[in-house]
């Protein structure tokens, strides 16, 4: 059984790490960096195989690609958190010469990231080719995948869900940030997606659903009925509900904190709403 508190104590770390970061810089993407953090903690603290000793390989082990690569400051944290890179280095984010780009990239080396991302609509494309290649190569692993909502606006998507179904690619597990939220506006202000569950099933898919998105047994036990349904012949897929903001109480339920830093003041506030754990940076 998780350690539900200890997952608490992290994720409460993680918000910090996130505030902290974009603030640092006034610039960055802190809504949709925490509603994601329960995902995130729970995918690398509990569901994937992973080796911190990293390399682009990933032979043997469980691979993540983040398509919605804007919520990068999560990804971040837990990836330090996890001890993929020192915890220290978050102080770097956004900076000249960092490896912790707004979005995350290959180029400078920086452990634990194996796709540049950011540009939406293509994390799945890769992700469907590291599942071939986890395939041709007789690994069991599996590869996960982050995605957001209004993300799936972009058309090279639904070519790759189309073609994963089609080739039954069956060790594929997509999970979308279902926030309703994005930055102009709702979903359905912007673009109405409809029933994405309906969609899913229509070109294929096997679709889990997962209502509390921000609570980490829910997330786990959604997670680990997708390991279970793995090598049936379909790819899966989870409908994470979360709230953007989630943890700081004024950056909930709005879209205005997709992309905005809080000042100095807002910083504080989030701060003692989040009280450290583990140790800033």
């Amino acid at each position: 059984m998780p350690d539900i508190q200890k997952l608490e104590d992290i994720a409460t770390q993680v918000r910090r790490d996130i505030v902290r970061m974009v603030h640092a810089n006034n610039s960055g993407h802190p809504g949709g960096s925490l509603g994601c953090t329960e995902f995130f903690i729970s995918l690398y603290f509990e569901i994937m195989k992973h080796d911190t000793n990293f390399n682009m390989d990933a032979i043997n082990e469980d691979l993540f690609f983040l398509s919605n690569g804007h919520i990068s400051p999560v990804w971040y944290s837990v990836l330090a958190r996890s001890g993929y890179f020192p915890v220290s280095e978050l102080s770097t984010f956004r900076k000249i010469d960092s490896r912790l780009q707004g979005h995350p990239a290959t180029e400078e080396g920086l452990e634990g990231i194996r796709m540049a991302s950011g540009s939406l609509g293509q994390g799945l494309s890769v992700a469907i080719g590291a599942s071939h290649s986890k395939k041709i190569n007789n690994d069991s692993h599996l590869v996960y995948t982050l995605h957001g909502d209004g993300e799936l606006q972009e058309g090279q998507n639904w070519e790759a869900i189309m073609y994963a179904a089609a080739n039954k690619v069956d060790n594929l597990i997509a999970t979308v940030d279902y926030n309703k939220k994005q930055i102009d506006g709702s979903l359905e202000n912007v673009l109405p997606m409809g029933s994405l569950k309906a969609k899913f099933e229509a070109f294929g898919w096997m679709v889990l659903e997962e209502k509390n998105g921000n609570d980490f047994q829910s997330v786990i036990d959604v997670l680990n009925k997708a390991k279970e349904n793995t090598g049936n012949g379909k790819p899966i897929v989870i409908l994470l509900h979360t709230e953007m903001g989630n943890g700081v109480d004024f950056m909930m339920g709005t879209h205005k904190w997709h992309g905005s830093a809080p000042n100095d003041e807002q910083l504080v506030n989030a701060l003692s709403q989040n009280a450290e754990t583990l140790g800033d940076y």
